[in-house]
């Protein structure tokens, strides 16, 4: 599991490519998906990807990736609200880069607070599934953070 980078994915993303096309871009998941495990191979890793809309889940995907190299977590709607995802991401340690695919600074004033920003090691927002392309490499092992 230590070469393994795990991608998850919270609420509503499973919508990509129809939901808001002006805000999150036209690609779907399964682009995003895609777009990982290519930049994961080109890094030798392995990719376990993921996407629930229930809070609870994504604890528990959390917890499941203790020991792996990292996450890159997009935790859409629960970046704003969820205490719960930040307590797990400090109770295994992980290394996570937080991503998301709209400049959450340029939209509502409810999205410019993150719980989850002070757990991660970096933040990517505003650079659509570029976002996640970098945070692979971020997380890279070649790479230092």
């Amino acid at each position: 599991m230590p070469d393994t980078i795990h991608v998850i994915n919270g609420p509503n993303l499973n919508l990509l490519g129809t939901r808001e096309p002006e805000v999150y871009g036209r690609a779907t998941l399964a682009d995003v998906e895609d777009a990982c495990r290519e930049a994961c191979a080109r890094h030798g890793l392995e990719l376990v990807f993921r996407q629930s809309n229930h809070e609870g889940e994504l604890v528990t995907l959390l917890q499941e990736a203790r020991g792996s190299l990292g996450v890159v977590l997009n935790a859409a709607a629960y970046t704003h609200t969820s205490i719960a995802l930040a307590d797990a991401i400090k109770a295994v340690g992980l290394n996570v880069v937080e991503v998301h695919l709209s400049n959450v600074f340029a939209r509502e004033a409810f999205r410019h607070h993150s719980y989850i920003s002070p757990v991660a090691r970096g933040v990517i927002c505003g650079l659509g599934i570029d976002g996640y392309r970098l945070a692979i490499d971020a997380l890279a092992p070649r790479r230092a953070m």
